[in-house]
């Protein structure tokens, strides 16, 4: 066979990937510089405070709970103009105490309100406000001059409507739950009040709150969680069971944690 007639053949060779054109020596680059960034971070969290350190073990624990803000960075000295601040998840007990505050400083502004009113000038001595495990308890009481109720009724009388009427208006402002209470003193109900007990009147006296209430502004769904009758099992004067401090409603304001 002639020359002419000999297929031509053509071999490809392949480039590698190394000398001056090629791309691995960057990968290799990216990976060093990653490992002394590393380093850099780890020799510069041994140096620093046990604060810095705390605070840093706490963001890779929990970094949901870390805000990003203004106020001095826990990490510094990154670059110019390249700061982070870091600032810790508050506690629970911090969270419980600050909206104790808040809602003890409503409370005693309403109470504020309630003293400057002509309206209820004469028995906002019957309002004290109380800080309990469940949230901040408002409770009015009857005293020798004023009855929130009709004797042995669970029918409000105008002025304590009224009141709570009020308290209501300022509680629906909250999106906390609410708890209602009625008490009674230990007299008994008549013998002939067919099965009539004060277990059912200091019921029907926290339900009769209860509308007050949402008559003031509350919601009538998803607000009022509870409506307890305790008869006279809580007295307030454990000394005197017969006091007319122990006749009185309590209205609770729950912790947001407790809802």
């Amino acid at each position: 066979m002639g020359e002419e007639n000999q297929p031509i053949i053509i071999k490809k060779g392949k480039k590698g990937g190394g000398g001056h054109h090629g791309g691995a020596w960057k990968v290799a680059y990216a990976d060093f510089v990653t490992a002394m960034m590393a380093l850099f971070i780890v020799l510069w969290i041994l140096s620093s405070s046990e604060e810095v350190k705390e605070k840093v073990a706490g963001y890779f624990q929990d970094p949901f709970g870390y805000t990003t803000g203004g106020g001095r960075s826990v990490i510094e000295g990154f670059g110019t103009g390249s700061r982070r601040t870091v600032k810790q998840k508050l506690t629970d007990e911090e969270l419980r105490e600050q909206e104790q505050n808040r809602l003890y400083k409503m409370g005693k502004e309403l109470t504020n309100q309630l003293a400057e009113s002509k309206e209820f000038k004469g028995i906002i001595d019957q309002v004290m406000i109380e800080i309990i495990d469940e949230g901040i308890r408002f409770e009015i009481m009857d005293n020798s001059e004023n009855n929130f109720f009709e004797i042995g009724s669970s029918k409000l009388k105008p002025k304590a409507y009224d009141l709570l009427k009020k308290i209501g208006a300022e509680l629906a402002k909250l999106n906390n739950k609410i708890s209602i209470e009625g008490h009674t003193d230990a007299r008994p109900y008549p013998p002939n009040a067919k099965g009539y007990t004060n277990w059912e009147l200091s019921t029907d006296r926290a339900n009769a709150a209860r509308k007050a209430l949402i008559a003031g502004g509350i919601p009538a769904k998803g607000r009022i969680v509870e409506v307890r009758g305790y008869a006279d099992n809580h007295l307030r004067n454990k000394e005197n069971p017969y006091d007319l401090v122990n006749r009185r409603i309590s209205i609770i304001v729950k912790y947001t944690d407790n809802n």
